[in-house]
């Protein structure tokens, strides 16, 4: 098979121990290993790599395709025990910027992204925290959003165009169709035009059922976003892909629309002695229309403290004196408060107008005063970098310096209505509690959407066992409160074992339908978002 795979492409394929080891892992706690690593130099590859798959797909039953960009993901999304598609070697540059827009490839790191759209002074404003490592197929793949999401929304709303290769080896181009446009597709007597027509077919035999499943929160990545496809005025498959982790098919490139940033930033640090007042904090701080709201544990501040010279080494600009000297009022802060912060929220003002921003800025001043909240301004941007790497970088830092335990992400990534995280909240600690799992938690507080990361030593099988239940319980909780299980990391192995709990059985069966409209060999990433069982997921736990 090998050999034969080498003579069909122009691209590479690895089956060396070092590729194979790398490419068995993301930044989930899943380790599954490939048969082999392809690196396609173009869709022409990817589509031959499709081709290959479907003639010898009754031979080799669980022959399939992942795709994977840069590998943070911290679902195990990218991980399958087939064949790995890897775009970062080759399919890793900007095609063309037209006004704010850009055609890119999946395989280009974001930071190497950043510099070249900078430099035409625009941004893709969905970036997560893991920017400087995360590649931009990743970020459509998994619909990610991060720290500016509260104002600009998550990757679904830059997604213009896409070019993706479907299980018939063909590169088709998915964009938004008018209603006259859809029908031209529909009366294709093709591959195309059957998905279409399908498709098209289900979501409007199931439009009520569809726009109500959709969950009641600012941000959600679970499932497959029907109800972003289809309104009855326009229909968009990119809405589709878009998030669908590659289990309908592999993108190639994408069309992106790009924002002008504005200028001028101004942060605000409060600290809280509980969680009980972060839903009447965000609601007074909203209508000033913040870029973001971010917020961080004692125990992500107490990891920062354990490892400052680190995290001034990460800070541009800073040693360890110069940076130790910025955290002077934080300290008489500490002593004010008789320790430490139980929550450190960051609340970030951005605007095109300097005079404005600082109006803003005196706005929300005035307004922590009369709530009495103890705050303080941070005059510079260099300043606020400290507060940035400490919230982007805690997560890095546990991976790197926990002794004897690891990160866990399991349940790392919920979001409820901020209004119901006074309730949430404590009911999850009390269950790690419960459990005996140490945690930090971290996330973007404007919507309610918070990450926890779980310490666990993973080489004991008791450890493992917790998972499932521990996930059980804690998707019980956010269920009942209205949220999802993924507001941003998608669902990967870790969370498609429970999206039939989330959306009820008539939803769930709609998206194996769409799945197998796509699909019928399941050739694309196999048991992510249907078919996936916590069976498997315990199973593939990195223990080591």
């Amino acid at each position: 098979m090998i050999e034969e795979l080498k003579k069909i492409i122009q691209g590479e394929v690895a089956v060396d121990e070092k590729t194979l080891g790398e490419y068995s892992a993301d930044a989930s706690i899943f380790q599954v290993r490939p048969q082999a690593v392809v690196f396609p130099k173009d869709g022409e590859d990817v589509a031959a790599l499709v081709k290959f798959v479907n003639e010898h797909k009754a031979e080799i039953p669980p022959l399939s395709l992942t795709g994977r960009s840069a590998g943070t993901d911290m679902s195990g999304g990218p991980l399958n025990e087939s064949i790995i598609v890897g775009f970062t070697k080759y399919m890793n540059k900007v095609l063309g910027f037209e006004g704010d827009r850009v055609r890119v490839q999946p395989g280009m790191y974001y930071r190497d992204f950043e510099k070249e759209a900078e430099v035409k002074d625009l941004l893709l404003p969905s970036y997560p925290a893991s920017k400087d490592l995360a590649a931009l197929g990743g970020l459509i793949n998994n619909n990610s959003g991060g720290e500016l999401t509260l104002r600009w929304g998550k990757t679904n709303r830059y997604v213009e165009e896409l070019k993706v290769v479907l299980s018939d080896g063909n590169e088709y181009t998915l964009r938004k169709l008018s209603k006259s446009e859809l029908n031209e597709k529909r009366r294709q007597e093709n591959f195309e035009g059957t998905i279409y027509r399908r498709v098209h077919d289900i979501l409007e035999e199931n439009y009520d059922l569809i726009q109500g499943a959709r969950p009641n929160v600012t941000k959600n990545s679970a499932g497959y976003a029907l109800w972003d496809v289809y309104n009855r005025d326009v229909f968009d498959l990119t809405q589709l892909f878009v998030g669908a982790q590659g289990t309908l098919g592999l993108v190639t490139e994408a069309t992106l629309r790009l924002v002008t940033p504005p200028k001028h930033r101004r942060l605000a640090v409060l600290f809280l002695k509980d969680w009980k007042r972060v839903p009447e904090l965000v609601n007074k701080v909203l209508p000033l229309e913040p870029e973001s709201m971010e917020a961080f544990d004692d125990a992500t501040m107490k990891l920062a403290i354990r490892f400052f010279p680190e995290i001034a080494r990460r800070t541009e600009g800073h040693n360890l004196f110069s940076l130790a000297w910025q955290f002077i009022p934080e300290f008489f802060i500490g002593l004010r408060m008789l320790g430490l912060p139980k929550l450190v929220m960051l609340v970030e003002i951005a605007e095109k107008d300097e005079a404005e921003a600082d109006r803003k800025l005196e706005e929300l001043h005035g307004a922590m005063k009369k709530l009495k909240v103890i705050h303080r301004l941070v005059p510079t941007e260099q300043a606020a970098e400290k507060y940035w790497i400490i919230r982007r970088e805690s997560f890095a830092l546990l991976r790197n310096h926990v002794s004897g335990k690891r990160t866990a992400p399991f349940v790392d990534d919920f979001i409820v209505r901020p209004e119901f995280l006074p309730d949430v909240l404590p009911k999850i600690l009390a269950v790690l509690k419960q459990y005996k799992i140490g945690a930090t938690m971290a996330g973007h507080a404007g919507d309610g959407n918070f990450h926890i990361i779980p310490l666990m030593d993973l080489s004991k099988k008791s450890e493992q066992e917790k998972i499932p239940v521990v996930s059980g319980l804690v998707y019980d909780i956010v269920l009942a409160h209205e949220g999802s299980i993924t507001a941003e990391h998608n669902d990967g192995i870790i969370r498609t074992p429970y999206l039939e709990k989330m959306y009820g059985e008539e939803v769930y069966n709609i998206f194996k339908e769409i799945k197998d409209i796509f699909d019928p060999q399941n050739i694309f990433n196999p048991g992510k978002k249907v078919g996936g069982t916590m069976e498997y997921a315990v199973k593939h736990i990195n223990h080591e």
